[in-house]
C-alpha cells in the first residue's frame, strides 16, 4: 500500500508487506505465543532479576490442507512474540493492539517503542479466544496519531 510510510525502512521481516503497511501505521504479526511456567524475579537493585520460564504453546491444523495453524487459548494471560523487528527507528514510536484484537477478547499493552519489540503479554477473556499464526494483533505508530488501523 504504502511502502513509504515514515515506519517502514525501521521494521524488518514483515510477513506481507502490502497489507501491513497502510497510511496509518504498520500492523505486526503474532510469530509466537508462551504460557508463563515458573515465575521470573524482579528486585530492587537487579542482582536478584530472572527470566521467567516461558513454553511455547503449539499451534493447531484446523483442517489438514492448512498452512498455518491456530492457537486455541483459554481465558488467562499469555506472553507473545511478534514476527517483526525493528532497526534504528528515528524517534519512539507507539505499539498499540489492533481494534480486531480488542473487539475479539484480547488486549496488550501500549508502549513506546524505540529499539525492539518486546515480549509482551497478552490478556484474553474467559471465553477464549483463537489465533492464526501470523496474525495481525499490533499496530506500530508514530507518537501522536493514536490511530489503529482497521481491515
Amino acid at each position: 500500500m504504502s511502502a513509504d510510510h515514515p515506519l517502514a525502512d525501521s521494521v524488518d521481516n514483515l510477513v506481507y508487506e502490502p497489507i501491513q503497511i497502510s497510511d496509518h501505521g504498520i500492523d505486526l504479526t503474532v510469530s509466537a505465543v508462551y504460557e508463563v511456567a515458573a515465575p521470573g524475579r524482579l528486585d530492587f537493585g537487579g542482582d536478584e532479576l530472572a527470566d521467567a520460564d516461558l513454553e511455547p504453546i503449539p499451534t493447531e491444523l484446523e483442517h489438514p490442507h492448512d498452512e498455518f495453524g491456530w492457537w486455541h487459548l483459554d481465558g488467562g494471560q499469555y506472553v507473545i512474540q511478534h514476527n517483526e523487528f525493528l532497526t534504528d527507528l528515528a524517534e519512539p514510536a507507539q505499539l498499540q493492539p489492533r481494534n480486531e484484537l480488542l473487539a475479539r477478547g484480547g488486549s496488550h499493552p501500549s508502549m513506546q517503542v524505540r529499539d525492539h519489540l518486546p515480549l509482551i503479554p497478552l490478556t484474553v477473556a474467559d471465553g477464549g479466544l483463537k489465533i492464526k499464526e501470523n496474525a495481525r494483533v499490533s499496530s506500530l505508530v508514530p507518537i501522536g496519531t493514536g490511530s489503529v488501523p482497521s481491515e
